[in-house]
């Protein structure tokens, strides 16, 4: 039976991480920003990305929904937007340096995205329960 690690954790979260600042980040380097730029060609390649990205956030998304429910997404926003709000409040963070501000919320959302990867395992570490598609596999 497969068991969750820090490492394994990382590795999700990077992926994650990866996923979400590829899709957009407050740099210029983000698909969003290349797409837009050639909307009127749109050429081969800008498709094949964004098609491999939509690909990569369907799996994203569809594991966080199945692990966590409506409810544990709504929970994992919740202390995603709590977390922002201390480093604001404690004045760790100026909401007037909104390119900080946008890195953070990218990093809390691949945080959720990859909780999401991860719960089924860590559920099963903390509880000793297998999630019935693990046991419908053996």
């Amino acid at each position: 039976m497969k068991t969750i690690s820090i490492r394994g954790l990382a590795t999700r979260f990077l992926f994650a991480f990866a996923l979400v600042a590829l899709t957009w980040n407050p740099s210029r380097y983000n698909y969003v920003q290349w797409a837009l730029a050639q909307w009127h060609t749109l050429a081969p390649l800008v498709a094949f990305v964004g098609l491999v990205l939509l690909v990569a956030w369907i799996v994203f998304v569809r594991a966080t929904t199945r692990s966590l429910g409506a409810l544990g997404i709504i929970l994992s926003v919740a202390v995603a937007a709590t977390v922002l709000w201390i480093l604001v409040y404690y004045h760790v963070v100026d909401v007037a340096n909104g390119t900080l501000v946008s890195w953070i919320v990218l990093a809390l959302l691949s945080a959720i995205l990859a909780t999401g990867m991860s719960w089924s395992l860590l559920r099963k570490e903390w509880s000793g329960q297998a999630d019935v598609d693990e046991t419908d596999d053996h």
